[in-house]
């Protein structure tokens, strides 16, 4: 193997990117910072990034989807969803000191993970006209599942300005100053009147991490949930309101099932759905008046 003489000289410390079962959307967030990906660059040296160079290092040497390493810091996007991957992030851990998955898929799993929710060999068979050449996992799990996670960068696609901060505070040395309130409180930061209080669209908003700066429902849209749980959601007080905004029992269960689908917090959902099924709230309790 050709030797980087870039590594002795280059004191920078050293960034890595990594996919596994995904949309590359969250990579591509890395080059989506623009300006400040110049500036980024000049703190730290990109050493492997395959969906931006096909190279390793200063060297030019081609790079391989494992890397060789070390690392300073890692970024993981994408679930692990066949046994070539579970072997693989294994050793993209041991060649990385600082380990941050970034995404639902890396996170939650992802919307792949509706896998482990039925029976995979039905999903195969539908999508693929000879499913016996698929080889695959009966589940996609996130990375945490399978080896240790320093941090965990939520969203579907993450946040610019969050990438940012986690690198930034790599840099520092410091924990990432990355907010662990709803997105109820970024309503309020936009001035964002509470569409479910004044219209009745269900909104997931009051579980959901924050991170998206409340987009939907500035635009009269109820949040869907794309930045995953909050760290202690109320989901039985959640699953009453759904119901009480006109959502049936399915549509409840699907709309926890997106992105975050195997998210541990949602593990209750299914029970909370049914208890709420057989114990319907008095329909003569006082509710606010909305508007027609």
């Amino acid at each position: 193997m050709a030797t980087d003489p870039g590594r002795a000289t280059d004191p920078r410390p050293t960034l890595a990117v990594w996919k596994f079962a995904s949309c590359d959307g969250c990579q591509l967030t890395l080059l989506d910072c623009e300006d400040e990906l110049l500036g980024l660059t000049e703190r730290v040296r990109i050493e492997h990034f395959l969906e931006m160079t096909p190279v390793e290092g200063a060297g030019g040497e081609r790079a391989r989807p494992d890397g060789r390493g070390p690392y300073d810091l890692s970024l993981v996007e994408g679930s692990i969803t066949t046994a070539e991957d579970a072997e693989r992030i294994h050793h993209i851990r041991s060649v990385s000191r600082y380990l941050v998955t970034i995404g639902a898929c890396a996170t939650a799993g992802g919307i792949q993970a509706l896998r482990n929710f039925a029976d995979v060999d039905e999903f195969l068979a539908a999508v693929y006209a000879q499913p016996e050449y698929i080889s695959t996992l009966e589940t996609s799990t996130p990375i945490s599942a399978h080896v240790p996670v320093d941090f965990e960068l939520r969203g579907c696609p993450i946040d610019r300005r969050q990438l940012l901060e986690v690198i930034t505070a790599h840099l520092a040395g410091r924990k990432p100053r990355i907010p662990s309130h709803s997105v109820c409180f970024e309503c309020k930061r936009r001035g964002t009147t509470c569409i479910t209080v004044a219209h009745g669209t269900p909104c997931l908003g009051p579980v959901t991490h924050a991170g998206c700066g409340a987009i939907c429902p500035a635009y009269g849209r109820g949040c869907y949930g794309c930045f995953g749980p909050t760290s202690r959601p109320n989901l039985r007080s959640m699953v009453a309101e759904l119901r009480h905004d006109g959502m049936s029992e399915r549509d409840i269960q699907r709309v926890f099932r997106t992105f975050n689908a195997a998210s541990p917090e949602y593990a209750s959902v299914p029970d909370l759905v049914a208890e709420e099924q057989d114990s319907p709230r008095d329909t003569t309790e006082a509710r606010p008046e909305r508007p027609a």
